[in-house]
């Protein structure tokens, strides 16, 4: 063995020498009874972690059928108008055939998850570790907990028929405009996108009209993808009208 072979270490499928050359095997380090634990948090461990996740997400998902997914504030109470069109609209989204797929936390995301539980759907609940919130609540019926939002927000663009929007903060404008660029850019199919509220969204829309479509940045066809009421009713005719043209999953029919 020459010299320049022997300084040669291969680390699976990649090759190290010199100073890139380690101490010890990566079993040597795996064996050491008081071994580091650093390596729980390197990028490698995090691409396994975020497979788990995936597997966890679909696997628990799989068998769900069609569903619309409700969104909205954490910080909505039960004693704000909003929360009581969301728990409509959910039991509404029930009696049309579809689960409902929330956040999973206060506010809409209970709202809707309640909605679907009362009328005796599947309410279905995708939580967030988040420093301070306080986990599912309790109209979830099943519930997935996940580390990384975009391992989440696959889950609601993959099983999602629809987007029903509430007033909302960043996490919903988040979810929002990651449907919205998914479907122009032609990554999913068209689905409906409901924004609930006329005069919460107005000037978001206005801006997207006069700033965004009229500066260029998208066609105005991109803008037709929303569609914008203010109640329940109103709601859940985009969603029959949808429906009626594209069959439910698992066999589902839309009766008028």
């Amino acid at each position: 063995m020459t010299p320049e072979e022997r300084d040669r270490h291969r680390k699976g499928p990649i090759t190290l020498r010199g100073s890139q050359r380690p101490d010890r095997t990566t079993d040597q380090r795996l064996l050491e009874e008081d071994g580091e634990t650093d390596w729980v948090h390197a990028d490698p461990w995090r691409v396994l972690r975020i497979q788990s996740e995936f597997i966890e997400g679909f696997g628990a998902l799989a068998e769900l059928g069609s569903a619309i997914s409700i969104f909205g504030s954490a910080r909505l109470s039960e004693d704000s108008p909003f929360y009581d069109c969301a728990v409509e609209i959910a039991k509404g989204v029930v009696d049309l055939g579809y689960a409902v797929i929330t956040g999973g936390g206060p506010g809409i995301m209970e709202a809707g998850n309640r909605g679907a539980q009362e009328a005796g759907g599947i309410s279905v609940g995708l939580g967030i570790e988040l420093p301070h919130e306080q986990g599912l609540n309790d109209y979830v019926d099943l519930g997935v907990d996940f580390r990384y939002f975009f391992v989440r927000k696959t889950m609601f663009v993959k099983y999602s028929s629809g987007f029903v929007v509430m007033p909302g903060g960043f996490g919903t404008l988040d979810e929002l405009f990651e449907a919205l660029c998914l479907m122009q850019t032609h990554r999913i199919d068209m689905f409906p996108v409901v924004l609930v509220g006329r005069d919460y969204w107005q000037g978001l829309l206005g801006w997207l009209r006069t700033a965004v479509v009229d500066g260029g940045m998208v066609n105005p066809v991109d803008i037709d993808l929303i569609r914008v009421v203010d109640t329940p009713q109103e709601a859940l005719d985009v969603l029959r009208e949808h429906a009626r043209k594209a069959p439910l999953a698992m066999g589902t029919s839309i009766e008028s």
